[in-house]
């Protein structure tokens, strides 16, 4: 076993399996320590539908992720959002902006796939499948450890750079000491495939609620992905129901935009929680994705923003990071460059979707009409729109080139 490496990440999921692609054209010796065995896909990779910003399709066609999907993705050429109990709504319409849409629509499994392929295809890469993380040091010569256990007993790695994407629960946060903020919505989340009497047509609904929002992302096999927010009070109660009460319980929330829902998927649930950690470097350490941030689901930001954490770390190793034969990726100042350029976009980011989830789930009486002049004012004002599309396809604070679309 090779016992150092460039750079040695801990999660194989979205963002960590979409860093390794993005580091392997650097000429880096990376590694992965994944807790799924290899032939299998880590369980983010389910029914759950993607909604990836313009920024995001631009980075993944560059990375030769996008190529490798079977399907592709389902464009998102407007966007329908409205609150029951309130007047108004926000409809924005791609065209309008001189785009074809905002974004697409990928399958969770679907994308796990095309990056399953495309790692196949790295150079300089290592897997450590399955194996855990174990705990992390610092050594005499400046360098990181890093513990890690498989079938085979406890080993020790070392790295100029160790970054955790290891999720909402990362193991490395915690090791590295990282405190992290952590603010429960009381929501949760009810994820499947919809059939509807009307197909798709390019339009992704939200429709907010006092327990949080339904939500239909337009998928390319003539489906839509259902995102049904519950209580979290009734979560046992809506897991128990058929599939017909399911349908007409999801029906009442959204209405009838879509026309009459016809048939349901497989559900999966999860509980919407913020969780944020109070910073996202420490000594030739790094977090990213949702081990540095993890969203409340509303305006699907979670991976497109995780994304950008990882391609600004690539972009950063790449120009800062030393010549071809002698980068350094751990480097403290690079480091603090990383945290510098993602805090507007992480912040605002945060904000938005924090602000939206409180606000909209909110049912004060007073707050009614505010909402709905809100809805007015985003609807009419071209600079409040021009604001939401901005944030919708990936353009927020100091974006990576990829995302921009600069080939390098």
């Amino acid at each position: 076993m090779k016992a150092s490496y460039d750079v040695v990440i801990v999660g194989g999921g979205l963002v960590g399996a979409s860093l390794a692609i993005a580091l392997d054209r650097l000429g880096l010796d990376v590694a992965m320590i994944e807790a799924t065995p290899a032939g299998a896909l880590p369980a983010v990779f389910d029914e759950r539908n993607l909604s990836f910003a313009d920024a995001t399709i631009n980075a993944l066609t560059a990375l030769g992720v996008l190529a490798k999907l079977r399907v592709p993705g389902a464009p998102i050429r407007r966007i329908h959002a409205s609150r029951s109990g309130d007047f108004g709504r926000v409809k924005l319409e791609a065209a309008d902006y001189g785009r074809e849409a905002f974004g697409q629509v990928v399958v969770a499994r679907d994308f796990g796939e095309a990056l399953e392929a495309r790692l196949q295809e790295l150079v300089r890469f290592t897997r450590f499948r399955p194996a855990r993380f174990v705990g992390t040091d610092i050594d005499e010569d400046g360098e990181r450890i890093v513990r890690m256990a498989d079938d085979a007993g406890e080993h020790i790695l070392r790295t100029k750079l160790l970054v955790a994407a290891d999720g909402t629960r990362s193991g490395v946060r915690d090791a590295l000491g990282i405190a992290a903020e952590e603010h429960d919505y009381g929501q949760t989340l009810f994820v499947a495939r919809l059939r509807t009497e009307r197909a798709p047509d390019g339009t992704a609904f939200e429709r907010l609620g006092d327990d949080g929002p339904t939500a239909l992302l337009p998928r390319a096999d003539r489906h839509y992905g259902l995102v049904h927010g519950v209580a979290r009070g009734d979560a046992a109660d809506v897991r128990a129901l058929s599939d017909e009460a399911f349908l007409a319980r999801a029906q009442r929330a959204f209405g009838w935009r879509a026309g009459r829902f016809l048939s349901v998927g497989t559900r999966s649930v999860y509980d919407a929680v913020r969780v944020v950690a109070r910073r996202t470097t420490a000594s030739r350490a790094i977090l990213v994705g949702n081990a540095a941030q993890t969203l409340h689901p509303i305006g699907a930001q979670g991976f497109n923003l995780g994304l950008r954490d990882a391609l600004t770390l690539a972009e950063l190793i790449e120009t800062l990071g030393g010549g071809s034969t002698d980068k350094d990726p751990g480097d403290a100042g690079l480091l603090e460059t990383y945290a510098r350029r993602r805090r507007e976009d992480r912040e605002r980011t945060l904000a938005m979707t924090d602000g939206l989830a409180k606000l909209t789930a909110n049912d004060a009486a007073l707050l009614r009409p505010l909402r709905s002049l809100g809805m007015l004012a985003a609807d009419r004002i071209p600079s409040a729109q021009a604001l939401l599309v901005g944030g919708a396809m990936g353009y927020r604070g100091d974006v990576p080139a990829l995302c921009r679309g600069e080939l390098r």
